[in-house]
């Protein structure tokens, strides 16, 4: 699975400690794909990193950890790993990547940079959500649903679910999580309301009107 030839060449702030960078991936039509950095006291750590500008990257502190919520979100992490040292965690049970990981990971782990996982079948099997509960509760959500630059939500298309039927429970059982702000692999954080708008994608309840 190669790395996407795109480079995003900046970087944005989420809250303190949480950055956001993304590119528009021509290896999926166009579509935004999108990378967090979390960086605590202890450990930084990428997830699901796309390519970043070289000076802008080493504007983060160098990462200790690269966690990668599915193998089919790879992207940069085999070239990051051998050029900045960090590991690679992957979840257990995963199809097999292009390299090793340095560590397999399943559901309720504890993982670097106080993330916790959580498993969320429906795309595929092993895929996963990490939740961070620093900042009233980060939800970082890989192909669950998504957006293109806006707070609006739409679930991923079921073309590319494995079981779409899971991929709705799976988000069911996130919106009762204690989280704040999502944070997406394909799209833009929404900061406001990210529950309501989890649910308006559901065709559960309505986005708020003010908003």
């Amino acid at each position: 699975m190669s790395e996407p030839r795109e480079i995003a060449r900046g970087l944005e702030r989420v809250v303190d400690g949480v950055y956001h960078w993304r590119i528009r991936n021509s290896a999926i039509g166009g579509a935004i794909s999108s990378s967090h950095a979390v960086v605590g006291r202890d450990a930084t750590v990428f997830v699901d990193p796309v390519g970043l500008e070289p000076k802008v990257l080493h504007t983060l502190p160098r990462p200790t950890a690269i966690l990668l919520t599915a193998t089919c979100h790879q992207r940069a992490a085999w070239r990051l790993r051998a050029e900045l040292g960090a590991d690679v965690w992957l979840p257990a049970g995963a199809p097999p990547a292009d390299d090793e990981p340095d560590h397999l990971y399943d559901d309720g782990a504890a993982l670097p940079g106080g993330l916790v996982a959580l498993h969320t079948p429906g795309p595929e099997q092993a895929h996963y959500a990490f939740l961070l509960e620093e900042h009233g509760g980060i939800l970082f959500c890989p192909d669950l649903v998504a957006n293109a630059g806006t707070d609006e939500l739409h679930l991923v298309p079921p073309e590319y679910q494995e079981d779409p039927r899971l991929t709705r429970k799976s988000l069911t059982l996130l919106v009762t999580l204690p989280f704040e702000t999502l944070c997406l692999a394909h799209g833009t954080p929404v900061k406001e309301h990210a529950k309501d708008r989890i649910l308006a994608a559901l065709g559960e309840a309505p986005v708020h009107a003010h908003v």
